[in-house]
């Protein structure tokens, strides 16, 4: 389990028959939490992270931020490029007393296999995870239309308290280690963000962006928007 919790080691039995334990000096076990982090496991490791509301997503040499909004500047979605290959992470709310990631995994599986590709449940370096193949809209070229193709794939997923995170990566790196080692170190690196409002189960967190770069985006926008005016 990536989150370790502390856990007393005084025999249980003891309690139950209301013997007081023996006065005990050795140090509680505690599992390393070695990432993604929640935001009371967050390492202060000084690595910089830019910060989505319910996401802090690091700054990693080498890996490009892209980052999906709406015409309302809502966010919708977070991705990291390595060359070819993308890590695209969402983090939804999750119940308090366990997890969704067995679940989610089925249905994932069950809706690749609906479009014609395949997944199939491995170990990774996060626990259990999908491996495959997805389909995906290939971009329309000059006089042909989009159409649709396989590119590999694997579906990340780390159980945290209340919440779950998901992380798809995708191209060379869904099937080369070598390629995949950087966007795994990014997936490692986050840190989530849960806040105390109560939310449905699988619900996706909100995010947000920071007031520069939303200013930005705002601008891009709004540039792509008189772009046709000027044309």
């Amino acid at each position: 389990m990536p989150f370790g919790r502390r856990r007393n080691r005084i025999d249980r039995s003891l309690r139950e028959r209301g013997v007081p334990p023996e006065a005990q000096h050795r140090e509680r076990e505690q599992e390393e939490t070695t990432g993604p982090f929640d935001e009371a496991d967050a390492p202060d490791d000084g690595l910089q992270r830019i910060d989505l509301g319910s996401m802090q997503l690091p700054v990693i040499a080498g890996l490009e931020l892209r980052v999906d909004v709406n015409q309302q500047q809502k966010v919708v979605g977070a991705t990291l490029r390595s060359g070819e290959s993308t890590l695209s992470v969402s983090v939804f709310a999750a119940p308090r007393a366990a997890g969704i990631w067995d679940d989610v995994r089925a249905d994932l599986a069950t809706s690749a296999s609906g479009q014609g590709a395949s997944l199939k449940e491995v170990r990774g370096p996060f626990g259990p995870e999908l491996a495959g193949t997805v389909t995906v809209q290939q971009p329309a070229q000059t006089g042909q239309a989009a159409r649709p193709v396989r590119r590999p794939a694997r579906f990340l997923g780390v159980d945290g308290p209340r919440w779950f995170l998901r992380g798809m990566i995708s191209g060379p790196a869904g099937e080369d280690p070598a390629a995949a080692a950087p966007l795994e170190e990014a997936f490692r690196q986050i840190v989530v963000v849960r806040g105390s409002e109560p939310m449905p189960v699988r619900e996706q967190l909100p995010m947000t962006l920071p007031p520069e770069l939303a200013a930005q985006i705002a601008a891009q926008q709004e540039a792509a928007q008189q772009q046709p005016r000027n044309a």
